[in-house]
Parts: C-alpha cells; structure tokens; sequence
C-alpha cells in the first residue's frame, strides 16, 4: 500500500499558534505557577528568541529576565545577538559571565585532561587550543560512535575515534555549563518570584537533546511540541531580527565550532523535523525518504536512530524514583 505525505506537514498558522501560547503561557505563569514574571536564558539561538518573544508577549516585557550567561569559550556573536533580540522585545537583561564558576568547578581542566589522553600536546583554551566532538558512524550504517576534533595553535586541525570512556569524561565536563546556567536562572527566579522558560524545540526534547538537571530544567517549556522549522516560522512571524533566523543552529558549547546536525541529529534540522514526523505518524522509512528527498536506506538509518534517541531519551525524562 503506498503512503503519501500531504504536501506540507510542517506548516503553521503563526498568527493562532502564537497567540495560544501566549494565553497558554499567561496562564501558566499567572495561574498554575503562581509567578510574578519569567525568566528566559537567551542564547542567541532562535529556540530562545522565540521564547523571550513569547513570553514579553504573554506577561509584558517589564515581567521578564532575559539572562546572557556566556563564558571563555562562547561565541562573541552569541552574546551580541542575545542582546539584539532583547532589546527586540523590550526585555531588560543581566549578563554574568560564568568562566570563573565553570573554572572553579573544574570544568576546563577535567575535560583537557581527558582530551590529553588523545592529544597529549592540548593545552587548553588559553594556549589557543580549540576542541569539538562529532558523531559518525550511523548514518553509514554502522553504530555511532563520536570523533574529536581539535585545532592546534597554529591553526591545524587533528582529529581521532573518542574511546567510550573519554568521551564520557568529556560530556561530563561539557554539561557544567549547563548545569551552572541553570542554577543561576533558578537563582533570578527565586529572588523574583519568577518562573523559568525552558528553550527546547520538538527534536531537542523528544531525542533528548539537553542535559539533565541543566537545559532540561524548567518550570514551563512552550515550543517543546514545534518542530525546529516551525520555530523559525513563528521567529519570522514574532519578529526575531533576520540575523537569528538565517544562523545556523549551532551548540555554542565547544570552543570550535559545532552545528547541532554534526554533535547530535546526524542530518540538517528541516531533515530531522521531516524524519521525526513521518516516523511519529507511522508512516514507512520509504515516504519519508521521498519527502526528505534521501535514499530509502539512509530513511532507514534515520528511523533507527530515531529509535535509540528516544531509548536514550527516557532516562533524562524520568522524574526522581520513590521507594
């Protein structure tokens, strides 16, 4: 039996959907929470414009924190770009650099130790070492498995099959960054009485892109259901300045650079948002291949992965056991 995909899934009435989230989200923070106002950790992404958008919208701008929390390794551009969307939407912001919290904690060292067993030479982010992982593997059809990149100080780039163990240590590092900008929003809302907006789309939060107890902590997560396309839709039809919605979405958690597609999806985002829904509808890897305009067998590849994310997924879900 051959299945069809309607001719455009992903397309949204903005003007409604806004709108019902922002009564949504009034209703929420006014009613259930019982808050004064919201917090939005704004990245300079476009998940978070489109929450800071949201959420001046639903409370007024004068009920809502806009935090820039960069550190050493951010990008410059992030920090300038968070700034532009608050002043976009009229939200006042606090900045803190967090570089000496994450150095304290260890952040930096645990993880160059833990690079140095591939690259004995790295020295870190002030000697001009720059460092990134990758995933490959899957969508060739064998198991994932992540790679490190490094650039050396003189501008060449090294790269090497991360051990199970190292790259343990090196995501565990990574995620104090979280961690400790989530801590410090929780620090806003307690002494405002606000609530905390958290920023993931569809594909973050259902394949478990975030960290537990980090970017995955929220009082209220508005776009959790919009697929990545539809979010820059409603970015477009909220106003977010052009800039922020033709960037590329990016981690801003290496010190390289790093696409979101290259650390965790495997596939640009429109691919994934096509993937995941024709997977969520039950339709065969073979629709969704035309749709996505791939081999049948990469769809394949892509619905398997699918499936091991979510497996993943579920423990970073789950809420604390009783017993």
């Amino acid at each position: 039996m051959q299945h069809a995909i309607e001719p455009s899934p992903l397309d949204l009435d903005c003007a409604a959907e806004a709108e019902r989230l922002r009564l949504a989200l009034r209703a929420a923070v006014n009613g259930t929470l019982k808050r004064k106002g919201a917090i939005v950790a704004v990245s300079g992404g476009v998940d978070s414009a489109v929450c800071l958008g949201l959420a001046a919208g639903a409370l007024g701008p004068e009920r809502v924190l806009a935090l820039l929390l960069p550190e050493c390794e951010s990008s410059p551009e992030s920090r300038r770009l968070a700034e532009a969307v608050a002043a976009r939407f009229g939200v006042r912001t606090h900045a803190q650099d967090i570089t000496g919290a994450l150095g304290a904690l260890g952040c930096y060292g645990e993880r160059d130790s833990a690079i140095r067993e591939l690259f004995p030479a790295y020295d870190g982010h002030a000697a001009g070492w720059r460092s990134k992982i990758a995933i490959a593997g899957g969508l060739d059809g064998g198991i994932n498995f992540f790679k490190l990149i490094v650039r050396d100080p003189a501008g060449l780039t090294h790269a090497a099959r991360m051990p199970h163990e190292t790259f343990l240590r090196v995501v565990a590092a990574q995620n104090y960054k979280q961690r400790v900008r989530k801590a410090i929003e929780y620090h806003h809302a307690d002494r405002l009485r606000y609530a905390v907006v958290g920023t993931p789309n569809r594909l973050e939060y259902a394949l478990g892109f975030f960290v537990k107890n980090g970017d995955g902590s929220a009082d209220v997560k508005p776009i959790a259901h919009l697929f990545k396309t539809q979010v820059y839709a409603l970015a477009a039809y909220l106003g977010v300045p052009a800039e922020i919605r033709s960037a590329p979405p990016s981690t801003d958690t290496y010190s390289l650079p790093q696409g979101q597609d290259e650390f965790f999806f495997g596939l640009p985002y429109d691919r994934m948002d096509l993937a995941l829904w024709a997977h969520d509808q039950g339709l065969p890897a073979a629709a969704a291949a035309a749709r996505m305009g791939v081999p049948e067998a990469l769809a394949e590849l892509v619905y398997r992965d699918i499936d091991a994310k979510r497996t993943a997924a579920a423990y970073l879900h789950a809420s604390p056991l009783t017993l």
